[in-house]
C-alpha cells in the first residue's frame, strides 16, 4: 500500500509544489492544511503514517504538533520543513523524535530520500544544516573556555589525551587532590553537573578546539 501522508504550509506555493510532486511519484497524500490546528485535526482524523509540517505556521507550530503527538501516543512520524538554521530549534526537534527536518531550500531534492528513510525507521536530518550548527557549536564552545584558568585550560588538553588524574598531577607537579578540584571548578564552570564522566564526554566532543 503506498504510504499515506498529511501535509501542512502556510504558504500555499509551497503546499501545492509539495502535494503535486509527492503524488506525482506515487505517495498517498491523504490530508492538506494551511495552519497548524487543521493539521493537528487531520492527523487526529486520518492517523497518516507521516506528516510533514512547516515549523512555523498560525494556530499551532510543527513543533507544537510534534509535542502533542507526543504526549498523546500518536504513532505518525513527523517530518519538519523549515528555513530556520537555529540551532536550539533543531535541538528541540532532536528531543521530540522527530523523524525528518529538513531546509524548505531543499525540501524537494531531499523530501523523497527522507520519507523513504522515515518509512524504514531512519530519522533523516537535512546534511545542509550540520555545517551552520557545527560552527555554531564551535562558538560556543570557545565562548566557554575564555571562562577557564590557563591551569584549568592545560588540564582539560590532558583530559583530550585520556590522562588520569594522577597523570596529569605528576604532569603538572601538582598533587592529584589539586586536580580534582580543578576538575570540579571547569565541571562547575561549564556547567557539565549530571553524568560522572560529562567533563570528559565534553572534552572528546570539543577536542579539535584546544
Amino acid at each position: 500500500m503506498k504510504t499515506s501522508i498529511v501535509i501542512a504550509d502556510d504558504h500555499p506555493l509551497m503546499l501545492k509544489g509539495m502535494t503535486n510532486y509527492l503524488t506525482s511519484i506515487n505517495y498517498n497524500i491523504v490530508g492538506s492544511a494551511t495552519d497548524g490546528q487543521s493539521a493537528y485535526n487531520l492527523i487526529i482524523k486520518l492517523k497518516p503514517e507521516i506528516a510533514i509540517l512547516d515549523i512555523r505556521m498560525p494556530n499551532r507550530t510543527g513543533i507544537e504538533i510534534a509535542e502533542d503527538c507526543k504526549k498523546n501516543d500518536i504513532p505518525t512520524k513527523i517530518i519538519l520543513i523549515t528555513f530556520d538554521k537555529r540551532e536550539d530549534v533543531y535541538n528541540q526537534a532532536k528531543e521530540l523524535n522527530i523523524y525528518g527536518y529538513i531546509l524548505k531550500e531543499f525540501a524537494v531534492e531531499e523530501i523523497e530520500n527522507c520519507i523513504e528513510s522515515v518509512i524504514n525507521n531512519q530519522p533523516y536530518f537535512s546534511q545542509d544544516i550540520i555545517p551552520n550548527l557545527e560552527k555554531s557549536q564551535t562558538n560556543t564552545a570557545l565562548t566557554v573556555l575564555n571562562k577557564l584558568t590557563k591551569t584549568e585550560i592545560k588540564i582539560i588538553k590532558q583530559i583530550a589525551q585520556n590522562k588520569t588524574s594522577p597523570e596529569i598531577a605528576d604532569e603538572l607537579n601538582v598533587s592529584s587532590r589539586t586536580i580534582d578540584k580543578h576538575r570540579s571548578n571547569i565541571v562547575n564552570k561549564l556547567n557539565l553537573h549530571g553524568k560522572p564522566n560529562a567533563l570528559f564526554i565534553w572534552v572528546t566532543n570539543n577536542k579539535d578546539i584546544f
